[in-house]
């Protein structure tokens, strides 16, 4: 997927564990683990937004594009 989602990055920057990360976001640990793992289609603005707030960081920070080309 071209997409790369770094939420795990920024999690251990901040020491922070899946769990309270979940809880301050407003998500569940299960969903929190879907977008970590890469494999959400979609993730809202608003949610986007969240995780940006808890982390103090920019979305840039969790969301990176990588060339695809040379996948299958």
């Amino acid at each position: 997927m071209p997409i790369v989602v770094r939420i795990d990055v920024e999690l251990a920057k901040r020491k922070m564990s899946v769990g309270e990360f979940a809880e301050k976001v407003g998500l569940t640990p299960a969903n929190v683990a879907v977008l970590k793992n890469g494999r959400a289609k979609a993730v809202r603005f608003s949610t986007l937004e969240a995780m940006c707030r808890v982390l103090g960081c920019q979305p840039g920070d969790l969301l990176e594009w990588v060339d695809g080309e040379d996948e299958p």
